[in-house]
């Protein structure tokens, strides 16, 4: 007996044929998948890590390393919606294997990096093949586990690989880059890509391609729009406020993102359907998701380099200071399931958001004569958990009621807001940095901890409009069937 599914996931009479051992089939594709989603996340977190032999080897300016993840990011967030819409043009698993094939490549170029432009232009590389794979990897998954617990449990396991190479990633960076080099943090993808590509080959079904354009004109505005933005607050940190470059770039990107807002409204086959947000809590989880990223993931940035050039720890002592966060997001990750159906999501998200505002206002205590314990600690503890919390519900609530033929573009807008957030939020956060550092004065390590005290303020202010956000939640349960 077999059964046949559309592109979308949705019965159809002349589409790609499952098999009967679809039980077995469909386990090795989860693990292809989640090995991928493994494979992005390991990638971001392996170069914090690096970030300060990094900029040791390749004369990176302390404005411009951050350039190091935003190109990567930009990339990234920027083409996510139009790597999920080319999915269903061209075939999700054809974007898939062709995306993770270049984001492979692209690490393996990136390692024999010489210079620091060609470290960029990889990174970019790694970017655009993330952006084809990721939401493809997303759209495969809700599309083959259809039956609501099924999916349920699939996304937290997506959420919780999530986690698994955020933590794995702080040790392995750590690892590698103090016995090896910089280098052999990118190199580590290799063997991950290429498993995933021989049994992605293998395993995933064929899919027809679904009749649909590409939405070139929401495409080019979005991805644009988001660039300049980050530019901007860029050249903000390089050359302060007023600056021409600075608010041309800023004013470019405003006009380029109502355009974009504009096309959508209008679109035949939008990349990003603004219908997705008319139900309330997708709504304020995809808010939450744009948001919780500004605050939380972006002052890893900063507490990386506080590790090492204040505290004086080594790489691999820096990887290990970050466990107790990655630690307890995992655990917490792992309760999601039986929690959201449960207490719904409003509790969940104010929990988590308010102890991501305590995580960061202690964070502002910081001093150059700090030690890990009790401050840094404690602020790690409590971020962690608030990251676990706030975070790792959003991809049920966003996916988990989707309509198939919406899969993809669901998953797009949810990364890009993710990947983008994250990439305005360190631009912003780098912005109050540098013109907090510049005005700190003292000596060189009381001017960087002045300027990241005051970064991590602002970071905190976003996890109060998180918290915010949380409020809004209709407090029902996902899963109605």
């Amino acid at each position: 007996m077999s059964t046949t599914l559309s592109s979308n996931g949705a019965a159809s009479g002349s589409q790609v044929v499952v098999p009967e051992n679809r039980g077995s089939r469909s386990g090795i594709v989860l693990a292809v998948l989640l090995t991928c989603q493994l494979m992005i996340v390991l990638d971001i977190t392996v170069m914090n890590v690096a970030l300060p032999r990094i900029q040791a080897d390749l004369d990176f300016s302390p404005t411009s390393l951050s350039w190091v993840m935003n190109a990567y990011t930009l990339a990234f967030g920027g083409l996510l919606l139009l790597g999920g819409r080319a999915g269903d043009l061209f075939g999700r698993r054809t974007l898939f294997l062709a995306g993770a094939t270049l984001f492979t490549l692209a690490s393996l170029a990136g390692g024999f990096a010489p210079s620091a432009a060609w470290l960029l232009i990889a990174r970019v590389a790694q970017g655009v093949g993330a952006a084809m794979a990721a939401p493809n990897t997303l759209a495969l998954l809700t599309t083959t586990f259809r039956e609501p617990k099924a999916r349920i449990r699939v996304l937290a396991l997506f959420s919780g690989m999530s986690s698994a190479g955020f933590a794995i990633g702080l040790i392995v960076g750590g690892l590698l880059t103090e016995w090896l080099s910089w280098r052999s943090v990118l190199f580590i993808n290799v063997p991950f890509g290429l498993a995933v590509m021989v049994l992605a080959l293998r395993y995933l079904p064929r899919v027809d391609r679904q009749e649909a354009h590409l939405d070139l004109p929401g495409a080019i505005t979005a991805t644009t729009g988001v660039t300049a933005l980050v530019y901007g607050f860029i050249s903000a940190a390089s050359h302060g406020w007023g600056n021409a470059t600075t608010d041309i770039s800023l004013a470019v990107g405003a006009i380029l993102i109502a355009a974009f807002l504009l096309i959508e409204s209008r679109a035949a086959q939008p990349l990003l359907p603004l219908r997705l947000f008319a139900d309330r809590n997708r709504a304020a989880a995809y808010a939450s998701m744009f948001l919780a990223p500004m605050a939380g993931m972006s002052m890893f940035f900063f507490l990386t380099q506080f590790l090492q050039d204040v505290l004086g720890l080594s790489a691999l002592a820096t990887g290990f200071a970050f466990l107790p966060t990655a630690v307890l997001m995992f655990a917490v990750i792992r309760t999601i399931p039986r929690l959201l159906p449960r207490f719904g999501p409003k509790p969940l998200a104010m929990t988590g958001s308010a102890s991501m505002v305590a995580g960061l206002a202690l964070l502002t205590r910081l001093t150059a004569d700090s030690g890990y314990f009790p401050l840094l600690f404690a602020a790690m503890i409590l971020l962690g958990f608030g990251l676990g919390l706030t975070v790792s519900p959003l991809n049920v609530i966003i996916m988990s009621n989707v309509e198939p033929h919406e899969a993809g573009a669901a998953g797009g807008a949810l990364q890009t807001l993710q990947q983008t957030g994250a990439a305005l939020g360190l631009a912003i956060l780098v912005t109050i940095f540098g013109t907090a550092s510049r005005a700190a004065g003292g000596t060189a390590q009381h001017a960087l901890v002045g300027g990241m005290t005051t970064a991590f303020a602002a970071a905190a202010a976003i996890a109060t409009l998180t918290f915010v956000v949380a409020l809004t939640f209709r407090n029902l349960q996902p899963v109605t069937r």
